[in-house]
């Protein structure tokens, strides 16, 4: 049997979080992985339940185009300033395909990497690696700020592709937008905004694509996994002038998105009533997690996202990663990140107000236990 390239046999794939299975996902309250945890529209599981067996046999339509027009009204911009994708995901490789280049192919001008900043969402030096290109990473202040050389770095090294989530992950932390319109005109690359969390947030970066002012250079990601209760559909947008998003069609696969995928997707994009009452729900549940942890002398900061990142202070009788393990084991399950800056932290998804009741007090018990036992945790 062949041996596969070099790039993808040194390649160390993404981690996702945990996704227990049958019985054990009814039993544990999952705040891992960001997922919303109410359920979609109601008229998008209307749209669900009454498609029919005639919309699976045929193939959907190619570009997704009502879709498009529904995300277009939505954001005030055209439909050919859209594209719809399987996940976010596939945009971020859309991205890629269409912009960085291999390595070896770049050599000759050296341009064609990409450029993130650090720490930020793990998969994109995967997809940079099955691509073959290189990665720049410039990493973030201590409060999570950009670097304020990030795109000189980014330029200096010859990335052709910007990665900058906002609201950040894992910190929640929200760019301000006249900062992401100075990294944007001052990087030669394409810039790509992950707005992947941006529904919880206090302002979002269109205003980067609209009017006379818009930005060539601007690809904006938004996910219907977080905002919308759709995680399991694998849904996802971009959003551009129309001349980005025309060079993505022709790289993206043919009938990228199913056509349950396209018409539940729609659905729920129309409801915006909805969308926005769980929005505020998840906003105000953070901020009284927030709180709560801060008075159990947790340090967290300020998030614009559907979690928080709960810092463990080294005097409080356990430590991150074995807090994360106590919780494991009593049913409760958030994300530890073994890595440099994050590993004293955990990152934790705002649920409703009995599963954040939850957490609490099993964090309670897991924290309260040394002390009785008179002992390290």
């Amino acid at each position: 049997m062949s041996n596969p390239r070099t790039n993808i046999a040194a390649l160390h794939a993404y981690t996702p979080g945990e996704q227990p299975q049958g019985a054990e996902a009814r039993r544990v309250v999952k705040l891992n992985t960001n997922e919303s945890p109410y359920p979609p529209s109601p008229r998008a599981v209307e749209v669900l339940r009454e498609m029919s067996a005639d919309a699976l046999r045929r193939y959907p339509s190619p570009a997704s185009r009502e879709l498009c027009e529904a995300a277009a009204e939505l954001h005030d911009l055209q439909a050919d300033q859209v594209v719809a994708t399987n996940g976010g995901d596939e945009l971020l490789r859309l991205a890629l395909t269409a912009y960085a280049a291999p390595s070896s192919d770049a050599a000759p001008s050296g341009r064609g990497g990409i450029g993130v900043t650090d720490p930020t969402y793990s998969l994109y030096p995967v997809l940079a690696a099955t691509h073959g290109c290189s990665v720049t990473v410039v990493p973030r202040t201590e409060a999570f700020d950009l670097h304020e050389a990030t795109a000189q770095r980014w330029n200096d090294a010859g990335c052709a592709v910007g990665f900058v989530v906002n609201p950040h992950a894992p910190s929640g932390k929200l760019l301000g937008f006249g900062r992401l319109a100075e990294l944007a005109r001052a990087f030669h690359g394409v810039l790509v905004v992950d707005e992947a969390y941006v529904d919880f947030a206090a302002h979002d970066a269109l205003g980067l694509i609209r009017g006379a002012d818009a930005l060539p250079n601007v690809l904006i990601l938004r996910s219907m996994s977080k905002g919308y209760g759709l995680a399991g559909l694998r849904l996802g947008y971009g959003l551009g002038s129309a001349q980005l998003i025309g060079v993505l069609h022709k790289a993206r696969d043919s009938y990228n998105v199913d056509a349950v995928a396209q018409a539940v997707g729609g659905a729920a994009l129309r409801d915006q009533a909805y969308a926005r009452t769980v929005w505020q729900k998840v906003k105000d549940e953070r901020a009284r997690l927030a709180e709560t942890l801060r008075e159990m002398r947790f340090d967290i900061g300020d998030s614009h996202a559907n979690f928080v990142l709960a810092r463990v202070p080294a005097d409080l009788g356990t430590t991150a990663d074995k807090l994360y393990e106590a919780l494991k084991a009593k049913g409760v399950l958030v994300r530890y990140f073994d890595a440099a800056g994050l590993s004293d932290r955990l990152r934790i998804t705002v649920g409703t107000a009995e599963q954040n009741n939850r957490l609490i007090e099993e964090i309670a018990e897991a924290i309260a236990a040394p002390v009785a036992a008179g002992g390290d945790a």
